[in-house]
């Protein structure tokens, strides 16, 4: 859906598009791989978090397990996203 909207907006190829949109992919996660953040100027901002360990419960057993801290990519929304979406 994404693909086709762009391509008629700017008369690109479908595979010009898929390309490019693959492109920004690769070089937002391997800025958020790096620890860098990446901002979309009033679209919102992708950066990493640490998500410290903590205590969970297996759903299946009731057993409680510990869950190791780890790095999530976040995403916060820009203000004219957020407008929009209202």
């Amino acid at each position: 859906m994404l693909v086709h909207a762009i391509m008629e907006k700017t008369e690109l190829s479908k595979k010009d598009v898929e390309a490019m949109l693959e492109c920004m992919l690769d070089e937002v996660t391997a800025e958020l791989s790096k620890g860098n953040k990446v901002t979309l100027t009033g679209f919102g901002t992708f950066k990493v978090s640490n998500r410290a360990a903590r205590e969970g419960i297996n759903p299946q057993t009731k057993a409680k397990i510990m869950i190791p801290a780890m790095t999530v990519p976040k995403f916060t929304a820009g203000k004219t996203l957020k407008e929009a979406v209202r």
